[in-house]
């Protein structure tokens, strides 16, 4: 890094490297690309006595966000290092500068982005709701970090809509079908769920589908909401496609989580949310940040390949150059087929009850124009009601003295020297976090880029608690 940057010029930089850090994927998105361009021509002008075109944002810029440089001189040939490259991303988003801000705040922040869209208080106090719960578990994948690129982004876009109407096409005493028509799925997920769960109180049993969704944030927030109404609950979501199937290549299938929540007599229930495929992105950019190789059956390529280089793999997931694979690896050595047939039967109870789109049809781009279009998404919501089968009290002691056995079992010695079962991790995360949520530079960046855009923010937070 040149010691003659002014500091200026290295803010700027590291704005860039955290943007294109924070969206991997972001070649597909042209708001994210005109972003990157605008940027990279005042970096490209701010270092005319220093201009190296091997720099490597210049090198990301044109290969992945489609960047032009303002002279004719082509980056293609680049010779710039492609470790230092993936490094520098990764290390740009993982910021140690982390203000405190407690979830109340968090919450009403969230809440007053959605307002300034149009979304009707009760429906954004939801949204933001299901958002903050995800950072309250210690899930930050799914809180605060999501606001702008899942759902702020695609309202911009239009591919998403603000308040659509919820109607059923379909219903009965125990089921129902309902049409989102690309709504928020933060606020069409506890509506359907809730509506799952008033008919299982009335008739033992409750069974919502919803087609024309869209990202429904953590599935566990909804088998939680069945478990605290005394009911056993089970949801689960199709999403873009990034798995490929047992024995193939192509994206065909969504991370796909399956999920199921069973009230106990602990101080949390039972609640196992978890994708079908082995990995997510995130997992491999940990990876990546600890310099650890991904595991051998986590990842395939084109070629049929089980890749373990994890700097080349995220350089070739933004490609499309590799899949991730079910649980259980691409072959059927440790199972495959297992992880793959459950993925399946998600986006089977996603689309078939739905008439829904899968596969590219949910991709989110326009492969003919580059375009984002909406991802129609589906859920299923079930709420099987306890005392319609027994005492309620009676289920949860019985759930809670087979969960303190697995605990209680007999450990490995080579392992941590305890046994955890679903929900656990969670609910000490919880714990720990009474005070907060710890906010690094990028989603403060990101705060300060909503309450700057949206109407309305900038005269409730004139100063963010980090802001100097």
């Amino acid at each position: 890094m040149s010691s003659s940057r002014s500091k200026a010029t290295e803010g700027l930089r590291q704005r860039i490297l955290s943007l294109m850090g924070a969206n991997p994927s972001g070649h597909t998105n042209e708001q994210v690309r005109a972003e990157v361009s605008d940027l990279l021509d005042q970096y490209y002008y701010e270092i005319t006595d220093t201009r190296d075109l091997d720099d490597v944002l210049f090198h990301i810029g044109t290969n992945s966000f489609g960047y032009q440089l303002p002279t004719a001189t082509s980056c293609s040939e680049s010779t710039v290092d492609q470790e230092e490259l993936l490094h520098e991303i990764i290390n740009a988003s993982d910021d140690n500068d982390e203000t405190l801000l407690s979830f109340d705040y968090l919450k009403q922040f969230i809440k007053d982005v959605f307002l300034s869209y149009g979304i009707p208080e009760d429906r954004a106090d939801v949204c933001s709701d299901v958002l903050v719960e995800a950072d309250k578990r210690g899930i930050d994948s799914h809180g605060l970090g999501r606001l702008k690129p899942i759902y702020c982004d695609r309202m911009d876009e239009g591919i998403l809509f603000p308040s659509p109407p919820i109607h059923a096409i379909k219903e009965t005493e125990t089921t129902a079908l309902l049409d989102a028509n690309l709504g928020l799925g933060l606020y069409v997920g506890p509506y359907a769920m809730d509506l799952a769960i008033q008919k299982a109180k009335a008739h033992g049993i409750g069974f919502v589908t919803v087609k024309n969704s869209t990202h429904y944030g953590i599935a566990g927030y909804y088998a939680t909401m069945a478990t605290e109404a005394g009911c056993i609950g089970f949801t689960g979501t199709n999403a873009r496609p990034s798995v490929a199937p047992t024995f193939g290549v192509e994206p065909m299938l969504g991370t796909n989580p399956l999920c199921f929540g069973i009230p106990t007599d602990e101080p949390f229930p039972f609640v196992i949310d978890c994708a079908t495929s082995i990995n997510q992105r995130g997992k491999i950019e940990k990876y990546a940040r600890d310099g650890e190789d991904t595991p051998k059956g986590a990842v395939v390529d084109n070629n049929g390949i089980e890749r373990t280089d994890t700097e080349g793999i995220l350089r070739d997931m933004v490609l499309g150059k590799c899949s991730l694979c079910p649980l259980g690896g691409s072959g059927t050595d440790l199972g495959g087929y297992k992880g793959y047939g459950w993925s399946t039967v998600v986006e089977l109870l996603s689309t078939a009850f739905q008439s829904g789109p899968f596969g590219e049809d949910i991709c989110g781009v326009d492969r003919l124009t580059g375009e984002p279009k909406p991802m129609p998404l589906g859920h299923y919501f079930l709420a099987i009601h306890v005392e319609h089968l027994c005492p309620l009290e009676d289920f949860q002691t019985n759930a809670g003295n087979f969960l303190r056995a697995l605990r209680a079992s007999k450990k490995s010695p080579l392992g941590p020297g305890r046994i955890w079962t679903a929900g656990e991790l969670e609910y000490e995360a919880r714990l720990q976090r009474s005070a907060g949520s710890k906010v690094p530079k990028s989603l403060q960046q990101v705060m300060i880029e909503l309450r700057d855009k949206r109407p309305g923010m900038k005269e409730k937070y004139p100063r963010l608690p980090f802001e100097n």
